[in-house]
């Protein structure tokens, strides 16, 4: 007798073996001869249906066999009477690890909405779209490592807890030990932060890039993969106050460097993703099929989930200035007739229905749009010679618009200070990062990639608080 996991025992398994597969039941069906269990491990989004004839298990321990409950059941291995499967348990034994009260679990075998699902999101990983979505996002993880260690990368910690704001943004949560109630105060009546834990103002971090510049300019080529944290008071379908960043920085690398990087790193583990998730992303595949007939017509998508993928490892991404995108958007159709929603000229960031418009309809390719105007990009970012844009550059998705946000750093000391002024960064509070410009500055560069993005973007999912396996975001900090 062995034990494997749903998965492995459906690859491996030689009929006539005997099995013992434990698991959560997700239906229990019961006819004149005989009662059929499915059962799911997790390994896989396929069940594996048990069966035992009418009458061979006691009355008490079917009526404990029931959605959610947690059982271990021995049999033969035999081929399938039924469709839908190759192989199945003939039951010999049923052990009940922990039963579910059917009137209370609140999973039953029927469609729940997502909204609910985010309610009970300790038990939504049951479901079939989740333990996909999770499963998915094992995956692009693991590959993202595995990508970085097969080209010379080295995997930096930085600081979750920082003094520093690298955005600029100031959306930062506070940490401390202070008593909320009654803080020390300074004489001139402000929260005496000397007198913290840490003696200094201190926040959750919202990026570790100025930290991964740090190890770039001694270790060559370092990403980071941590949390960050940003306080802000959204509650779109594409923003969590805690997520997941990938901060690639390489010394050496100029912007060209930069844009093949993020193209090939993207498509390797999208396409890990496809060669390693092939059963659960056609379940989405379907899904989302499924939810796209219940739009209007207008507001379908043109590709499938699998065909945006495809979309996405097939094609060499269009590369161009934000100054030539500009031009194409002033010029298009939806603009000359009204149809944006955000008025396009030279200096707007650009919203997601323009990058939409880049990708989806002018070029049908990815896109990477570089050199933005500089009054709308960080403080960090290498100015071009023009003195008007600088060398960032975003990639754009399909559905999604952008994806990856990175650009070429500033390495002159004089020009990185004097932009610091402009936005009222004090070169005090990062000396430290200024003395990288100071003691053998180098040319180098660096993007941001929002996991959570990734995932979105792979599942084909709408809401980014689905991604994630306990999502947290304005008044929501559950679990």
């Amino acid at each position: 007798m062995s034990y494997l996991p749903i998965q492995q025992l459906l690859k491996t398994a030689p009929v006539g073996t005997t099995v013992t597969v434990k698991g959560w039941v997700r239906t229990k069906r019961e006819s004149k001869n005989a009662v059929f269990i499915a059962l799911n491990d997790g390994s896989t989004i396929n069940n594996i249906q048990a069966v035992a004839e009418a009458g061979q298990l006691p009355e008490e321990t079917l009526k404990l066999i029931t959605t959610g409950a947690c059982v271990a059941v021995t049999g033969q291995l035999v081929e399938s009477q039924g469709a839908g499967q190759a192989v199945e348990v003939k039951i010999s034994d049923v052990l009940i690890y922990g039963p579910a009260d059917p009137d209370k679990y609140p999973l039953q075998p029927k469609r729940h909405s997502l909204e609910f699902l985010r309610e009970i999101a300790h038990l939504r990983p049951r479901t079939n779209t989740f333990s996909a979505i999770l499963r998915i996002r094992h995956a692009l993880a693991f590959a993202v490592h595995k990508y970085f260690n097969d080209n010379g990368f080295f995997y930096l910690n930085t600081p979750i807890i920082t003094a520093s704001d690298a955005e600029g943004a100031g959306e930062m949560f506070r940490v401390t030990t202070l008593d909320a109630t009654n803080p020390p105060l300074t004489e001139d009546g402000k929260v005496d932060y000397s007198q913290d834990f840490f003696g200094r103002e201190t926040n959750l971090t919202v990026s570790g890039q100025l930290e991964g510049e740090l190890g770039a300019m001694a270790l060559g080529k370092i990403y980071t993969f941590g949390p960050t944290f940003r306080a802000e008071n959204s509650n779109t379908t594409r923003h969590l106050a805690e997520f997941w960043m990938i901060e690639p920085e390489v010394a050496f690398y100029e912007l060209e460097d930069n844009m093949n990087l993020a193209e090939d790193f993207v498509k390797t583990v999208i396409r890990y993703a496809i060669q390693h998730c092939a059963d659960d992303l056609a379940f989405l595949d379907n899904r989302l099929k499924e939810e796209e007939k219940t739009k209007k017509k207008e507001e379908q998508s043109e590709l499938g989930l699998l065909e945006k993928l495809q979309f996405v490892i097939s094609n060499e991404f269009v590369r161009l200035t934000y100054t030539e995108a500009i031009d194409i958007l002033v010029n298009s159709k939806p603009a000359k007739k009204g149809q944006f929603q955000y008025e396009v000229s030279w200096g707007v960031d650009l919203q997601s229905e323009h990058e939409r418009y880049l990708v989806e309809k002018h070029f049908k390719k990815p896109v990477i749009l570089t050199n933005y105007p500089r009054e709308i990009k960080a403080f960090y970012m290498k100015q071009d010679e023009d003195g008007k844009t600088v060398r960032a550059m975003d990639v754009l998705f399909p559905g999604i618009g952008e994806i990856i946000g990175g650009s070429q750093r500033e390495d002159n000391l004089e020009k990185l200070e004097a932009r610091m002024k402009e936005v009222g960064i004090e070169p005090e509070a990062i000396w430290w990062y200024l003395d990288t410009r100071r003691f053998g500055s180098a040319p180098h560069a660096g993007f941001g990639l929002g996991f959570e993005r990734l995932v979105l973007f792979v599942t084909g999912m709408g809401n980014i608080r689905d991604v994630i396996p306990f999502p947290r975001a304005p008044k929501t900090a559950e679990f």
